[in-house]
């Protein structure tokens, strides 16, 4: 897989437990040849968790990317008019990113950019990250799977013995479900084995 010459947006939402995932996919992208445009939603960047220091975490992406993080909706905007990507990924896509998205609601920068992409018939990647996918979310995943231009990291159940409603993105997919998007197709298979917690 070559990307030379691509430029990828990708945005980042508040699902904090999967930056370990996440970030090893976002230098894979730029070890491919990309341009990475790192977008952070507010929560991204104002958050301290049992995960980590948003401070630290913005620092990674910008080690990552050699790119300055756009962190506001006006910063987010011009991606649109100016025709600025390729492929626009959300990972992690949060539920409440993802009913965001599913109802027209720009109220992040994350949210901006995706829109701005959408705008511009162009491809939009989603790697959700949410415990309610298969619960209140479900309307909404399923409003965008019939969403032109929008595609999927394959996703599967993390731990369906105790969240029974939760799915999560195969995050070392991001490059191969990238790719696929820029060239208009979905990567399959979609629903894919997650985690399996064997219980006797």
């Amino acid at each position: 897989m070559n990307l030379q010459g691509k430029t990828i947006g990708f945005g980042l939402t508040g699902s904090h437990c999967t930056y370990d995932e996440v970030l090893p996919q976002m230098k894979k992208l730029v070890d491919l040849g990309a341009r990475v445009i790192p977008i952070a939603s507010y929560t991204v960047q104002t958050v301290d968790s049992r995960f980590g220091q948003a401070s630290d975490w913005l620092s990674q992406i910008k080690d990552i990317t050699g790119e300055k993080v756009l962190g506001t909706i006006p910063e987010a905007e011009p991606i649109g008019p100016q025709k600025l990507l390729d492929c626009m990924l959300i990972a992690p896509c949060t539920g409440s990113s993802l009913a965001r998205l599913a109802n027209a609601l720009t109220d992040s920068p994350v949210l901006m950019a995706a829109k701005a992409q959408m705008r511009n018939q162009r491809p939009v990647v989603l790697a959700i990250s949410t415990n309610d996918a298969l619960g209140l979310n479900g309307v909404n995943l399923a409003r965008l799977l019939s969403t032109k231009n929008i595609y999927f990291v394959p996703f599967g159940q993390d731990a369906p013995e105790i969240k029974p409603n939760s799915l999560v993105a195969r995050m070392e997919l991001i490059p191969e479900s990238c790719n696929a998007a820029m060239d208009g197709y979905q990567l399959q298979p979609l629903i894919v084995e997650k985690y399996r917690y064997l219980t006797s």
